[in-house]
């Protein structure tokens, strides 16, 4: 770096030197107009002779100094260096200025080289010089020759007196590809400062000089060069589609795999301590380490806060206490500093009951089960493959003034009956929710079912204590007449009618020509209605404590009502008609008791788990029942299986109001207060061995919560995958 700079200065202090000399010569010769050879040639051996007063006088502004690594050779070199200089200047004038002959010199050429790269010793390049770390040499210089590392004596202590005492010792910087010390000049210093604060190198540059304009502000109209575009330039290149397709043929082949992120987490990070442990109670196989003291919390502080602190009750508590009862075995102390705090006095104490803990008490090894989370998850069908079922509100039936409390399909599915706490009853086309027909009844109606038979067109209404059978006209003539004469049979029997606690009566007048057609009057309030498959049969529920008259079954065409139990077990909430069989089944609270009405005793109980029990749906099949409870659960019996839930769901948020089987298809709904309808898919199979496959299909929301009471009733349509549900809104909305 030093060689390379003082180079530099040679050759900048010669050139002014020499030039006013070829100046001299040409403008002698350009006022002689002539000039002589002889004359001249002499003149030139004169200097010549006189070389080396021009070496000492040249030298004096050469700027070369000694670097103090290299001895008197270098010295010589680069004085052989400025002589060769000033014969090549010599030589170059002699040939311009003269002919053949005088006392001209042959040089060879490469002696005469002055280059700045002659002056660089050490040949290495630029390569990291740690390389000759462990050589004695540094390098090689021009002629091939090892270059050896200056040696270096100095210990600690004569670097530090040198640093002490060396005025130059700042400005020493240490070359690598020498191995020498160079002190920089006043001039390299100031150069460094420079570009240390981010100037420019030279001093006298001018970074804010006026920018200098290559091209006109003015649009020409012609262009610099209108040379048209190679062809090239806009067709695809031949060979890169060629390289393009080699590539994408080898990483077909798999010859070209991509490259493998490496996680240079685990490969930098590790445990030290995995696989050793220095104890011997560790190698064993059995070993189990001790439990750790648990850290003491604010109530162990010498300054604990003031909730911490007891009271004078809370102390007197903790005395009368057994020490084995205290949550605490000592009383939280407040200190001002914790120089106050004196010596623990349980300390010697507590000491001992860890060691009689780690001692005496035993310690068992559990064995753990590593079982993946995802096994336990059972493989359910994808809803996609289960369908058809109701996914979208197609339909909302709006008429009603107050709250939809049942709701009930005709056997056709052409229409849909529903009783509303605005004391009527209305009649609504399914496929247009238009309302044909509105019942004034006189009372909130509780349920409303329609008759099952299709050869007659009937509706039972629950009102208070009455039971009300309706007639809509809602079908053709014929089975009109078959309804009427249905209730007309009992006149034309003429049997006398049992006293007892229903009584029967016609309906006339005004009542007669909206419908209604027979008036049933129970002891109390009939809060459920269900018919049997057949038609004939009408079971009410009347939930009372203080009553065993809890369930009538009325016969229709014989106007008979009887109760079936002489005490009932509980409060009776709903019951229901096995759809094949002679079985009634009865829910309580908590139970569903099933009973044969042919042999009239109980065959099963059924428990549901639940704390109360809302409602209650067979299916068509008549082996499974369902259960939905106001603790936001239902449960699915297998009657064939157990006495207990064969599997509880617990989908909805708050109380299941209704649950419903579809007679079709293998689906059921539920009904809950949080505004939902649930629909899942129920496949029952023929092999008694495989359990039913139950899954949740869809969650149907569209009804609003009012009052906390959201979908109140839930049915299906008889012969399509669709599904009603009425809600607290005063509204009935159909999903398809």
């Amino acid at each position: 770096m030093e060689d390379t700079r003082m180079s530099d200065n040679v050759d900048a202090t010669k050139v002014p030197q020499r030039t006013p000399k070829k100046t001299d010569k040409t403008k002698r010769v350009a006022d002689d107009g002539e000039y002589d050879d002889e004359s001249f040639s002499i003149h030139i051996c004169d200097k010549e002779e006189d070389g080396e007063e021009s070496e000492s006088a040249e030298s004096v502004f050469s700027g070369l100094e000694d670097s103090g690594s290299d001895g008197d050779s270098e010295e010589e070199k680069d004085e052989g260096d400025d002589g060769s200089d000033k014969d090549e200047d010599d030589k170059v004038e002699q040939d311009d200025f003269r002919d053949d002959g005088g006392c001209e010199k042959k040089e060879e050429e490469y002696d005469l080289d002055s280059s700045d790269e002659e002056d660089i010793r050490n040949t290495v390049g630029n390569i990291p010089m740690e390389w000759y770390k462990d050589f004695p040499h540094i390098g090689y210089n021009l002629d091939g020759k090892k270059i050896y590392k200056p040696i270096r004596s100095k210990d600690e202590l004569e670097q530090f007196l040198d640093k002490m005492e060396n005025p130059d010792y700042w400005r020493t910087v240490h070359d690598k590809q020498t191995g020498s010390d160079i002190v920089l000049s006043d001039e390299q210093v100031e150069l460094v400062k420079r570009l240390q604060r981010g100037q420019f190198g030279d001093v006298n540059f001018d970074e804010f000089q006026p920018s200098v304009d290559f091209f006109t502000k003015d649009v020409m109209l012609h262009p610099v060069t209108n040379r048209p575009a190679d062809k090239r330039s806009f067709i695809p290149s031949l060979i890169e589609k060629d390289k393009v397709s080699k590539l994408v043929h080898a990483i077909k082949m798999g010859w070209i795999k991509p490259r493998r992120v490496r996680d240079e987490a685990s490969g930098r990070f590790y445990d030290l301590w995995s696989n050793e442990d220095s104890s011997l109670a560790a190698q064993h196989r059995m070993h189990l380490p001790a439990p750790k003291i648990p850290l003491p919390g604010h109530h162990e502080s010498y300054n604990p806060p003031p909730e911490y602190l007891f009271t004078e009750e809370e102390r007197a508590l903790w005395e009368q206490q057994d020490p084995a009862d205290r949550k605490l075995p000592f009383v939280p102390v407040k200190f001002s500093s914790l120089r106050q705090v004196p010596a623990f006095p349980r300390f010697i104490h507590e000491r001992f009951e860890r060691c009689l803990d780690l001692y005496l008490c035993p310690r068992q090894r559990k064995m753990r089960v590593n079982v993946d989370p995802e096994d336990l998850i059972p493989k359910l069908p994808k809803p996609k493959d289960l369908q058809p079922f109701p996914t979208t509100q197609s339909l909302v039936y709006r008429g009603h003034s107050s709250l939809v409390r049942s709701i009930s399909v005709s056997p056709s599915g052409q229409w849909l009956a529903s009783g509303s706490d605005d004391s009527s009853v209305r009649f609504w086309e399914v496929s247009s929710s238009r309302c044909v027909k509105v019942i004034q009844v006189g009372g909130a109606v509780k349920c409303v079912r329609w008759n099952p038979n299709p050869s007659v067109c009937l509706v039972a209404v629950a009102l208070d204590s009455l039971v009300l059978i309706v007639s809509p006209s809602l079908a053709e003539r014929q089975v009109l007449l078959s309804s009427e004469r249905l209730l007309a049979a009992y006149q034309e029997a003429e049997s006398a009618e049992a006293t007892g606690p229903v009584s029967w009566c016609d309906v006339e007048g005004e009542e007669h020509r909206q419908g209604l057609r027979l008036k049933i009057r129970h002891p109390k309030a009939v809060k459920q209605l269900t018919w049997h498959a057949k038609g004939d049969y009408l079971a009410a529920v009347m939930p009372d404590h203080s009553s065993h008259q809890q369930v009538f079954i009325h016969q229709l065409s014989t106007r008979r009502s009887q109760n079936p139990f002489r005490r009932n077990k509980g409060l009776v909430q709903c019951v229901s008609f096995h759809p094949i069989r002679p079985y009634f089944f009865v829910a309580t609270q908590r139970n569903v008791r099933v009973y044969n009405l042919v042999k009239q005793e109980m065959t099963k109980k059924l428990q549901a788990n639940s704390k109360w029990i809302s409602s209650m749906a067979v299916h068509p099949g008549g082996d499974h029942v369902i259960c939905g409870s106001y603790d936001c659960r239902l449960g699915w019996f297998d009657l064939d299986l157990s006495t207990k839930p064969y599997r509880m769901l617990r989908h909805h948020k708050k109380a299941v109001r209704a649950v419903a089987y579809h007679r079709l298809y293998p689906l059921f709904a539920s009904a809950s207060d949080d505004g939902s309808v649930i629909v899942c898919h129920g496949t029952v199979y023929n092999d008694l061995l495989q359990n039913p496959l139950i899954v949740p299909v869809k969650v149907l929301k569209g009804h609003m919560v009012i009052h906390e009471l959201g979908v109140l009733d839930v049915t299906f349509h008889p012969t399509q995958p669709w599904v009603f549900s009425s809600g607290a809104d005063s509204t009935i909305r159909l999903f398809t």
